[in-house]
C-alpha cells in the first residue's frame, strides 16, 4: 500500500424508501469506475441510510412534552425538536444555553450534538433525519447486497456521519457503522521504522477512511456514496469491534 483512491460514485437519486440502496450502488460503481474490485471500502453517507430505512420525521407531527419546552425555551430551540433529541438521547451531557447547543449521547452510544438528528440535505423546513436504529445492522445488509451483487467477497462498508469533537474545533466525518472489516489495525508488538517495539498503536481505520471520504462526498455536492480503492484494512472478527469507548474508561466526560 502506498497510494489510495478516493472515488464519488455518481448518478445517484434523491434517496426515499422506494430505493434499493445496494443496487444502486453497484450500479453507480460500474458506471463510475467499473465495478467493485476485492479489497475496495464502500463509504454511505447516515443521511441515505436514514432516508432509505424511513428514519425521516416531520416536526408537524411531534408533540413535545414539558420537559422538552423548557429546555428549548432555554436553548432558543424549537420544543418539537427537542423532543426528538430527548427521545433519541440516553444522557444529556452538556449543555450551553448561550449557544443554543445541546451534546447527548444517543440511544446508540454517540457522543454527539442534538442526538445525531439533522436536517440538511432533507427537503420541508419541518423534515428532520434520525440516525439509522442500528448502522451496523445497515452496513451488513448492504455489505451482503454487494457481495452478491458484485460476486465479490473481500468489502469493507462504512456508514459515516459528521461530528465535532473534544478539544478540537471543526467536524470530522466518523464511521457510526462498519462490515465486512474491522474497523481497526492493531499494530501492537510490531517494529518500527526505527527498531522499536511497537505497544499500544492501534489505529481506527474506519474512522480515518470515513474522513478521508468527506473530501469527494462535501455537504452539498449530491455525492453520498464513495468507494476507496487501495486502503489496507484487516476482515472482520468473529465478535463484532466497537468504535465507542466504554463510559469506564471516557476521560472526556
Amino acid at each position: 500500500m502506498g497510494n489510495i483512491e478516493i472515488i464519488g460514485l455518481h448518478g445517484l437519486p434523491e434517496f426515499d424508501i422506494s430505493h434499493d440502496l445496494p443496487k444502486l450502488i453497484y450500479e453507480s460503481s460500474l458506471s463510475s469506475t467499473g465495478g467493485i474490485k476485492s479489497g475496495d471500502v464502500i463509504v454511505v453517507t447516515q443521511k441515505i441510510v436514514s432516508k432509505v430505512e424511513g428514519m425521516v420525521r416531520d416536526l408537524l407531527d411531534v408533540i413535545p412534552t414539558s420537559e422538552a419546552s423548557e429546555l428549548a425555551d432555554k436553548l432558543g430551540k424549537d420544543p418539537r425538536l427537542v423532543q426528538m433529541i430527548l427521545e433519541q438521547s440516553s444522557e444529556i451531557v452538556r449543555t450551553d444555553f448561550d449557544r443554543g447547543v445541546l451534546i447527548t449521547e444517543s440511544i446508540h452510544g454517540f457522543i454527539c450534538a442534538n442526538a445525531g438528528i439533522d436536517s440538511s440535505n432533507i427537503e420541508g423546513d419541518t423534515k428532520i433525519a434520525l440516525l439509522p436504529r442500528d448502522s451496523n445492522a445497515s452496513a451488513k445488509k448492504i455489505l451482503k447486497d454487494l457481495k452478491n451483487l458484485s460476486g465479490i467477497d473481500s468489502i469493507g462498508v462504512i456508514i459515516s456521519d459528521t461530528f465535532g469533537r473534544p478539544w478540537r474545533d471543526g467536524h470530522v466525518n466518523f464511521a457510526i457503522g462498519c462490515a465486512g472489516m474491522s474497523p481497526y489495525i492493531d499494530y501492537k508488538d510490531t517494529i518500527d521504522a526505527v527498531g522499536k517495539v511497537l505497544k499500544v498503536t492501534t489505529i481506527a481505520v474506519a474512522d480515518e477512511l470515513a474522513a478521508a471520504s468527506e473530501l469527494v462526498t462535501g455537504k452539498s455536492l449530491n455525492i453520498p456514496v464513495v468507494l476507496i480503492r487501495g486502503c489496507e484494512f484487516k476482515p472482520e472478527g468473529l465478535v463484532e469491534e466497537s468504535l465507542l469507548r466504554p463510559k469506564e474508561n471516557d476521560l472526556f466526560r
